[in-house]
């Protein structure tokens, strides 16, 4: 319900905001087989049509000479609906192709990398909170450098990685930008590594970031666990602190700590747009740069569509994480 309200409001904000002369002319600029006045009328009857501009937008609207004027379902929103439940998100502005094509086209280099980083963001933090709570003497510092790398904007902590690991001057082990041409000059076995090495520095920014609020969440809880009297009498029974970390504490510490994936893969997703456009890598982050530069509004909204899919199955995976964790949980029917 509010994932359809959200992606309402934007739909009717931005098409109020479309300026259909600006988008018609651009277009029609761009078109260098369009010369004579017929010509330019006929096709921007036809684009109007294509993108249901020619239509109300609402199903009331407001005109000024006759008042409040109910226009039925004969209107762009109704339109949209109908496309939505058909699985059409409507045409880009821009590059005149389906919304769901350029996004499908993007997710090819979003996925991996947002998925790579949300694994390796997972384990890393599991390792490192179980490793310092084995470690009291080294905790300390440990959080103390945790603590200052999340006070680094992820901007700034992937262009430092740049200049570390990116530059001639200092060494040059990845590539500073783009994918080359991965899809042309090498072979479809050697592609999955061949991306794999481009992702390598705008991973590491995305898990960097990320790894700070999982490691220390997860560290508060094991400390917390930790005092309980259970641990206290596996300990009494003979139970080394290590042991009494991973086969006792972990379980029930896991619990607070699976509340910040809700966060965590949208977060992922967003940060995948700074990263995307510093890295100028084909995916979600440029689509949706270069969508809001030329108010390709249809892109925009689809977008916010799936980021709200990301934010639910994201939800839904925490859920079932819960009931793994303690299968005393139950959720509700």
């Amino acid at each position: 319900m509010l994932t359809w309200l959200t992606l309402s409001t934007l739909f009717l904000a931005t098409r109020a905001a479309t300026d259909k002369a600006t988008l018609i002319q651009g277009t029609l600029e761009g078109n260098a087989r369009v010369s004579g006045l017929p010509e330019q009328l006929a096709l921007t009857q036809q684009l109007l049509h294509r993108y249901n501009l020619d239509r109300p937008l609402f199903y009331l609207a407001w005109q000024p000479a006759a008042g409040w004027q109910w226009h039925g379902s004969h209107n762009q929103y109704h339109q949209w609906l109908l496309q939505l439940a058909q699985g059409s998100l409507g045409y880009s502005y821009q590059e005149d192709a389906p919304v769901m094509h350029l996004l499908g086209r993007a997710l090819r280099y979003t996925l991996p990398l947002t998925l790579l980083a949300a694994g390796f963001s997972l384990l890393l933090a599991v390792h490192l909170a179980l490793w310092v709570s084995c470690r009291p003497t080294a905790r300390s510092l440990v959080l103390a450098v945790l603590h200052a790398l999340q006070s680094i904007p992820l901007f700034l902590l992937a262009v430092c990685l740049l200049l570390l690991l990116a530059n001639p001057d200092v060494v040059a082990w990845f590539p500073a930008f783009g994918l080359g041409d991965a899809e042309t000059e090498i072979n479809w076995l050697q592609q999955p590594g061949y991306l794999l090495y481009h992702l390598t520095l705008p991973v590491l920014s995305l898990v960097l970031v990320s790894l700070p609020a999982l490691t220390i969440q997860l560290d508060g809880a094991l400390q917390q666990e930790l005092s309980q009297k259970y641990i206290v009498t596996a300990r009494a029974k003979g139970a080394s602190r290590s042991r009494a970390v991973r086969q006792h504490a972990l379980r029930n510490a896991l619990l607070p700590s699976i509340t910040l994936l809700t966060e965590l893969l949208p977060s992922l997703v967003a940060g995948s747009v700074v990263v995307e456009v510093l890295f100028a890598l084909p995916g979600m982050g440029r689509l949706l740069a270069e969508a809001a530069a030329t108010q390709d509004y249809p892109v925009l909204v689809g977008a916010a569509g799936l980021t709200a899919l990301v934010r639910l199955l994201a939800q839904a995976l925490a859920d079932m994480l819960y009931q793994m964790a303690d299968p005393r949980i139950r959720l509700s029917q």
